[in-house]
């Protein structure tokens, strides 16, 4: 099952159902009208929009429409949380290879995590707005999960089963506010601005055989200014699955129905050549990597961040080749004066 949320002037927007193909879709107007209210009552509604779902794959569906990603919010426009985890390990230790610094041991038994802004998420298609080009302006290609009910000190196979949806993400980061921030001992908060996510939320069985135990084992693209420059694979390096992202919140407090859970920037290992140097195929998720990459290679970064008039775009395909989520493609700009 597919859905989505379209505008409607409000600040949670229209629960819409979208055919597996992305082509139609339909208003959930009588089962639903907002996407919280299928979380807080998922064994209810969801049988139901699985039967409109159906139904609009079919052909059936009375009231059908074109899609347009373009009027979609944020699947949640807004959430109870926004977790977000740093679940892939070697792109820890890249960042920290590029500084000199030794990642500590206990980071590759216990998942790095921040809590971000939940209240104003973007959609697929809304620009990025920054004050500043000097605030050092990146993407980040993430994975994200939609959960239901976890409570407190799940395990994280009985957390998996909290699992309600999966998206993509781009968590945009502004990499030179990081470092004063992060100095003084309380995590990210002006560094991290709103966090765009696809155009549609999707349950586990939309991906079949891909959903591995917790790991989407599928290659996230991003193409940056039209150029593509990552063709990351989510699964197979993914440290932590997203069952031990969520068991790590639940070590001290329940997570409620709504809850959002990121994977972090899907980061793959390079691969050393006969000449002994090492390369990345599948490049990168997000440039802080990239000039990571460039300072171990050859000693300083040469890739500048974004830029006013940038674009990003982030997709993944399915095993069939078509788009599971639909993409994210938004532009860089300045606030409007």
């Amino acid at each position: 099952m597919k859905l989505a949320t379209y505008r409607d002037g409000s600040r949670d927007g229209q629960l819409v159902v979208v055919s597996r193909d992305l082509s139609t879709a339909h208003y959930a107007t009588g089962i639903a009208a907002k996407l919280q209210q299928v979380l807080d009552d998922w064994s209810f509604i969801s049988p139901q929009l699985q039967d409109l779902y159906e139904s609009l794959n079919s052909g059936k569906a009375r009231h059908a429409f074109p899609f347009d990603p373009a009027q979609c919010m944020a699947p949640l426009p807004r959430a109870y949380q926004w977790a977000d985890g740093s679940a892939y390990i070697n792109h820890v230790e890249l960042v920290r290879a590029a500084r000199n610094s030794e990642v500590p041991k206990t980071f590759y038994e216990d998942p790095l995590m921040y809590q971000g802004g939940s209240d104003d998420f973007l959609g697929p298609r809304d620009d990025v707005i920054v004050p500043s080009e000097e605030y050092g302006i990146d993407f980040e290609a993430e994975v994200a999960v939609i959960t239901g009910d976890v409570p407190m000190l799940a395990t994280p196979e009985q957390a998996l089963d909290g699992i309600r949806l999966l998206m993509i993400a781009n968590d945009v980061s502004l990499r030179n506010l990081i470092p004063a921030e992060l100095a003084k001992g309380f995590g990210f908060f002006q560094s991290k601005p709103a966090t765009a996510f696809s155009p549609v939320a999707i349950t586990l069985d939309e991906v079949g055989e891909a959903w591995d135990k917790g790991r989407l084992d599928l290659t996230l693209q991003s193409a940056w200014n039209g150029r593509k420059v990552g063709m990351c694979d989510a699964g197979p390096e993914m440290t932590f699955h997203f069952g031990q992202l969520i068991a790590h919140i639940c070590k001290t407090r329940n997570v409620r129905a709504g809850s959002i859970v990121g994977s972090g920037t899907v980061s793959n290992k390079g691969v050393a050549g006969k000449d002994g140097k090492t390369e990345w195929p599948k490049g990168y998720s997000c440039i802080a990597e990239k000039r990571a990459i460039e300072t171990i290679q050859d000693g300083k970064p040469s890739t500048e961040f974004m830029k006013f008039g940038d674009t990003i775009r982030i997709e993944m395909k399915g095993r069939d080749g078509q788009s599971l989520f639909g993409a994210i493609e938004q532009k860089i700009v300045a606030p409007a004066k």
